[in-house]
């Protein structure tokens, strides 16, 4: 715990300063004998005064040792260490089975826990977002820009539709689904559809210095990254990683279910899906039209890096 790390790193500062002071009282005494000796004439070091002056070097780099661990200890940003303030679980459905002999999609729950303390704000929202009230949302505004009057009726369709229970119905994860998996770098889940596409989404504000390592959770900072949370499957100090600690803010950490994400990550999922196939063997140019909710919801949910097999959340809640 957070309060088990205090005070290692009290007791270590009190050893290296206890072990400091030894060590200059030690050079202060080898300094006095080494007077004496002078006084005394003597050609050569007496024993204690080489034995004084070892004891004096070995301190230093004892000292030395203990603080550049206590440093170490103090600077670590592993959210191993960080207090979980609560535990809200995600279970998915349509994730495949694993085991061949029964292939069939099965029911698999995973358990989170947050760090409220380190990331208030957007854990007070991923709390609301796992419940049946959900997070309350204004309605984006009406997009007036279309050129096509088919897709501008339908952009006011879903706005009429989003006012109707603006201030009613609050957005939750319910049959959101996972949206994007990148292997080993990636798995982002809780992209809203229906009814939840137009609305705003929420600001994800916080100041933390944790990082990402396997399992961690996170959101993207800022307010483009929709509703979602990403959890990292790789390791710590890659390259996926760091992108990560620089876009998105640490808000907790798997803590049962990691072979539940590791199933997803191994999941397989589309590739240029923006790629026109009959065009290059000489059939109809054009291009794949995008879907409703990439129209309306934003890049996220469109279908690059999308598992090929539909993962919804079936449910969600607080423990």
């Amino acid at each position: 715990t957070m309060m088990m790390m205090i005070t290692r790193l009290l007791l270590l500062l009190s050893i290296s300063t206890t072990s400091v002071s030894w060590a200059f009282n030690i050079a202060s005494s080898s300094s006095h004998n080494k007077q004496l000796t002078s006084n005394n004439d003597h050609d050569s070091e007496s024993p204690t005064v080489v034995h004084d002056r070892r004891e004096f070097f070995g301190s230093l780099l004892a000292a030395s040792t203990i603080l550049t661990s206590s440093a170490a200890i103090a600077a670590d940003g592993a959210s191993d260490n960080t207090v979980v303030t609560d535990k809200i679980f995600v279970e998915f459905k349509g994730i495949a089975n694993t085991n061949a002999a029964d292939a069939a999609p099965t029911k698999d729950r995973i358990v989170i826990g947050l760090f409220g303390n380190d990331s208030p704000q957007p854990v007070s929202v991923l709390k609301q977002l796992v419940t049946k009230e959900g997070y309350r949302s204004k309605c984006k505004e009406l997009d007036t820009t279309r050129l096509l009057q088919k897709e501008q009726l339908e952009a006011n369709k879903v706005y009429n539709a989003c006012l109707e229970n603006e201030d009613t119905v609050g957005v939750n994860y319910d049959y959101s689904s996972v949206w994007r998996i990148v292997k080993d770098e990636r798995i982002d889940v809780g992209a809203v559809s229906g009814k939840f596409v137009a609305r705003e989404n929420p600001l994800f504000e916080a100041k933390n210095k944790l990082s990402h390592d396997y399992g961690v959770v996170s959101v993207r900072r800022g307010d483009d990254g929709g509703y979602g949370f990403t959890i990292f499957p790789g390791k710590k100090g890659s390259s996926a990683a760091a992108v990560l600690d620089e876009d998105n803010i640490v808000v907790g950490r798997v803590l049962e279910g990691m072979d539940v994400v590791e199933r997803l990550n191994d999941m397989p999922v589309v590739k240029s899906s923006s790629l026109n196939y009959m065009a290059l063997t000489g059939g109809a140019k054009g291009t794949v039209a995008p879907s409703r909710a990439c129209r309306y919801g934003g890049p996220m949910y469109c279908n690059e890096n999308k598992p090929l097999r539909k993962v919804l959340i079936e449910s969600t809640g607080s423990l």
